[in-house]
Formats: C-alpha cells, sequence, structure tokens
C-alpha cells in the first residue's frame, strides 16, 4: 500500500512544484499512533523551507492535488501538517485473504512483466572453510546469511547456485599436517566419540601449543608444504587423508544445518592458475615488475597503492588465485551475479581485488562482497588457534540441550519425539539470532537468550506458529457469515502487517540483508499474537472470517521462515 501512497504524492508534490524520489517519499511515509487518526502518514513539516509556506497549508495543497482516491483506500484527509491515509479495512482485509489463499507459497514474489526476460543466473559463495579446523561459530552466521541469501535470490525468480571455496593448502593446513606427523601416531578419527574435522582441529590446536616448546613443529610444516608442492608422494598421502577427514566433517555439519552446495571450489586446484593470469598481465604491460622481481598492481589511482602479486620469488598470494576464481566462473556459469559471502574484516581484499580485475578487463558489474559483522560470545572474541573458538557442532548440541530442557519442563515426549523437534528448535533459534541482527554489524551470540520462549527469538515465532496450527486443527464446521462486521484494531492490525510482506521481499532482495525478514517475522508473530488474546477465534460472530486470517497469517509466516532457512512446527 506505500507503494500506492507514493505513487499519489509524487504526483501531487509535482504540482506543487516539488520533486522527490518515490524511494525518499516512502522512507517519510509513518505509521500514526492511533488507527483513528489514520493507516498511514506523511508529514510536511520539511517543505516548509522550500515552498516558504507553512506545514498544515503545504498538506491542504497537496492532499488537494490528489485528485481520486484509488482502490484499497477509504479516505484522505489532513490534519495539522500531516497528509492521513485511510485504508478501506474490510475491502483490503478480504482481498489480501482471497489473495494469500491463492498464491499460496508463491505470495509475496515479484510479478513478471516480462515473461520472455532472461532468468538472472547468480552465484552465492559460502563459507569457504579452512581444512584444518571444524566449523566454528562464524562459519555459521556466514551459513545463515548465505542460505537465506540464496532463498531470497531465488524467491524473486532468480536462478542460484551455492558455492563453496575449500581452502585445502597452505601452511596453516600443513600445520594440521605437522602435528599429526609428531603426535597422530598414524591414529584414525573414531565416529561413536568424535567427528572427524574435530579430530583434525586438534591437531591444529596441538600445533600451537606445542610449537613453542617443540621448535622442530614450525620446521616440519615448512619442510611438508615444499614437499606437499614438489609434489611427495608421502605427504601428499597424508595430505588426501587428513583432507578427507576434515571434509567428511564438514558435510554432516552442512546437512544438519540444512545446506547443500552445488558447486565446489578446492584451493588446491586452482592456486597456481592465478600465476597465467598476472604474467599475461606483466606482458601487456598492465601490471609492473619491480627491481626486486615482484610484480605489482598500480592502484595508486583507485587509492589503494601498489598491491603484490607474485612474490620477488615468483610464488603467487592469495588475491591471485582469486583472479583465476572470479574468471573460472564467470565463464563456465555465464554469471549475471557473483556474490561473496566474507566477512567485514575482509572488506579491503575485496575492494583490491575488484579494483584489479577491473584493471586487468573484467568489467563485470555483478561482482558483489556481502559483507557481514562479526560474532563473538558474552565471554569476547574467538581464537582458533588458542582452541577457544566455539565449534559449531559443540553450539548446536548446547542449544539443543537447553531446548531440551525446556520441552521437558512443558510436555511428555518419547525420546525419538524429543530429539527430532529440540534440533528442528536448536537450529531455528540460532539461525533466527544470527539473522536478526543487521548483517553488517558485529554481533554478540548468547545461547540461553536464542532458546526464549517469550523474547525475540526463533522459538516464540514458531510457537506462533503453532498457536495458529493449533486453532485451525480445533476448528470443526466454521459458520457462514452473511456479512462481516466492522474491524477490531487487532485484526486491522494483523491484515496491515501480512500486507508489509511485498515490501518486506522486495527490500530484503535490494539490500540483500535477511535481517529485514527476520525482524519482520518477529513483529508478525507479536501482532498475531495480539490478535489472538483480543479476538477469539472459534465460536466467535466472526469465526470465518478470522478463521481466514489465522490461515493468512500462517502462510505468510511460513513464506517468510522459508527465506530465513527455518522450518516451521506444526505443533510446540
Amino acid at each position: 500500500m506505500k507503494d500506492v501512497i507514493s505513487n499519489l504524492l509524487l504526483k501531487a508534490l509535482k504540482k506543487e512544484g516539488v520533486t522527490l524520489k518515490k524511494e525518499e517519499i516512502e522512507k517519510l511515509i509513518e505509521i500514526p499512533p492511533s488507527l483513528e487518526i489514520g493507516d498511514y502518514a506523511f508529514p510536511c513539516f520539511f517543505l516548509a523551507g522550500k515552498l516558504k509556506t507553512e506545514p498544515e497549508e503545504i498538506a491542504v495543497n497537496v492532499r488537494g492535488g490528489i485528485e481520486e482516491i484509488p482502490e484499497g483506500l477509504g479516505d484522505i484527509q489532513t490534519q495539522g501538517p500531516y497528509i492521513n491515509f485511510f485504508l478501506d479495512r474490510k475491502k483490503l482485509a478480504l482481498n489480501l485473504i482471497n489473495e494469500i489463499k491463492s498464491s499460496g507459497n508463491k505470495y509475496g514474489k515479484p510479478e513478471t512483466t516480462n515473461k520472455n526476460a532472461k532468468t538472472i543466473t547468480a552465484m552465492v559463495e559460502f563459507p569457504s572453510p579452512n581444512t584444518n579446523k571444524p566449523l566454528h561459530l562464524g562459519h555459521l552466521r556466514n551459513m545463515t546469511i548465505g542460505e537465506s541469501v540464496s532463498r531470497i535470490l531465488e524467491f524473486n525468480g532468480e536462478k542460484v547456485l551455492r558455492a563453496n571455496l575449500n581452502n585445502d593448502r597452505g601452511i596453516h593446513i600443513c600445520k594440521s599436517m605437522a602435528a599429526y606427523e609428531f603426535y597422530g601416531r598414524k591414529r584414525k578419527p573414531n565416529a561413536k566419540k568424535q567427528k572427524s574435522d574435530h579430530f583434525v582441529g586438534d591437531f591444529y590446536v596441538m600445533f600451537n601449543n606445542k610449537e613453542k616448546s617443540n621448535a622442530k613443529m614450525e620446521l616440519e610444516s615448512h619442510r611438508l608444504l615444499q614437499k606437499w608442492e614438489q609434489g611427495d608422494t608421502h605427504v601428499l598421502a597424508l595430505w588426501k587423508k587428513m583432507n578427507k577427514w576434515a571434509l567428511d566433517g564438514f558435510k554432516q555439519t552442512y546437512f544438519k544445518f540444512g545446506v547443500k552446495h552445488d558447486v565446489e571450489f578446492f584451493e588446491s586446484d586452482i592456486y597456481l592458475k592465478g600465476k597465467e593470469i598476472v604474467e599475461k598481465a606483466l606482458k601487456d604491460k598492465i601490471l609492473i615488475k619491480k627491481e626486486d622481481g615482484a610484480v605489482v598492481a598500480d592502484l595508486k589511482k583507485e587509492g589503494f597503492g601498489e598491491k603484490v602479486l607474485l612474490r620477488t620469488d615468483g610464488t603467487s598470494i592469495y588475491i591471485t588465485q582469486d583472479l583465476y576464481l572470479a574468471k573460472l566462473k564467470q565463464e563456465k556459469y555465464k554469471l549475471d551475479k557473483s556474490i561473496y559471502v566474507v566477512g567485514n574484516e575482509q572488506n579491503y581484499h575485496f575492494e583490491v581485488l575488484f579494483a584489479i580485475l577491473k584493471k586487468l578487463g573484467f568489467n563485470f558489474e555483478g561482482l558483489k562482497h556481502l559483507s557481514y559483522g562479526m560474532v563473538n560470545l558474552p565471554s569476547g572474541k574467538m581464537k582458533s588457534r588458542e582452541g577457544t573458538v566455539v565449534d559449531a557442532d559443540d553450539l548446536i548440541e548446547e542449544v539443543q540441550d537447553l531446548v531440551k530442557k525446556e520441552l521437558n519442563s512443558r510436555d511428555k515426549l518419547s525420546k525419538k519425539q524429543l530429539e527430532e523437534k529440540s534440533l528442528k528448535i536448536a537450529i531455528a533459534a540460532i539461525k533466527y539470532i544470527l539473522l536478526r541482527v543487521d548483517t553488517r554489524k558485529d554481533m554478540i551470540f548468547n545461547p540461553k537468550e536464542s532458546i526464549d520462549f517469550e523474547g525475540d527469538t526463533g522459538p516464540y515465532i514458531l510457537y506462533s506458529y503453532a498457536r495458529a496450527s493449533s486453532i485451525i486443527k480445533k476448528l470443526k464446521k466454521p459458520k457462514n457469515l452473511s456479512s462481516l462486521a466492522e474491524l477490531e484494531d487487532q485484526e486491522v492490525a494483523l491484515a496491515k502487517k501480512l500486507l508489509e510482506f511485498k515490501e518486506i521481499v522486495s527490500k530484503s532482495l535490494k539490500d540483500l540483508n535477511p535481517s529485514i525478514i527476520a525482524n519482520y517475522s518477529y513483529q508478525l508473530s507479536k501482532t498475531f499474537n495480539e490478535f489472538y488474546h483480543a479476538c477469539p477465534v472459534i465460536g466467535s460472530e466472526k469465526e470465518t472470517f478470522r478463521i481466514d486470517l489465522v490461515n493468512s497469517f500462517r502462510q505468510v509466516l511460513r513464506n517468510s521462515l522459508n527465506l530465513l532457512g527455518i522450518e516451521p512446527l506444526e505443533k510446540m
């Protein structure tokens, strides 16, 4: 409805000589404190300086420029410096219910005006882990954002390829290998006691603990890296074995967290390829060779100084392989968008990468670094080298145990039911709390806070959905209404909140920010619970209408949760 109102104001303001963009008008539209004074309001204070007129008079003049009231609006009035818009609430609610009912899981999708338009292909890369330790809490935020963004793009009609770059080579990998060579004694992970990626991660922590007292450890890690690059049979066999343990463990976590990749890249396959691109660019005089032999990109005009791409000994650095991977993605998959979901600590890396690609003639406008903030615990920052990082699997287990205690206090469940339900609620709790904070901001994750059934949490939203489902299950034979009486404030509020979903989807796509949908899901659930407490459904004179409203709530919340990668529960 904001879309309709902003179009009306756009035309009316032009008549007064005021030119504003539609987006600017939409940002100014407010929700009045009371339904009695309108459903939406447009303030005219800011126009006083431009028009040299009192805001009250401007409001009257702009209102006068609106000649026809479109369908969906009941009235438009002025009150002081405000233009107040009143919805045709009954018509709105009934039309909205019918639209949600007919659209179902597609409700909220943008309408396709051009059926012959090319489908946009987007690749979303996440979480790109190192194969020397298990996935941790930071990876959970990465995966949650990556999966949600992928679903938002798909919901808006784009073809999405979920990609993963496995950083499976380098000195950090060789550190785990070195510790295994010294202290592993040919041990293998025991699946019953420990996941295989945790087994590998223990050796990485062990290396950092032992290197202080064992000087040979550091030398061994560099020796292993050199032998690996030379193709040493023993070293390659050890590398493949430990990498497989790590990757097998990752797959289990991905599955539990509802993540599946369409494309897998491995650093070991591509790390030398970027060198060829750099050498060609050097021949074409796009890059510079310094006196010490290093090859650099001159990015002074871009504000980044000089960036080394090949060291003095001719070896490449990490950004060099990214040059090749960016081109590989585009050439192989014909992408319209290439989105990297990577933490904000890498902002500089991607700014430089994109600047170099442009310098090399790779003028692909679809490159996007989806930068997100760090996630820490109440106790402080995590450090994987010191073993203080919170492993993803351990966190899921901890939250699940907290959920089990809560469920046991509420209901009697079989062991199987408790295990299945607690895991679904735990995953929802983790995903929601990781998504509710603006993607770009740092955040603190508190496991106990995440499972609060009464707060701004995933379990609260799931409980709201289950409550609506229980109402529907209690329904026997709905009454037939000859006419619909005036709507209660809570009914209007719920209908208006359901109406917002399309706008929310559009904004989340534009900003690539799932927190918009997460916060909407909570506000929608809260509005429903206010309706539930104020408006009896079963047996009321408005039973048919209210049942339809409850079903509409269930459908929209289900659509919203799906975009967050959260599975709703029919019963809590």
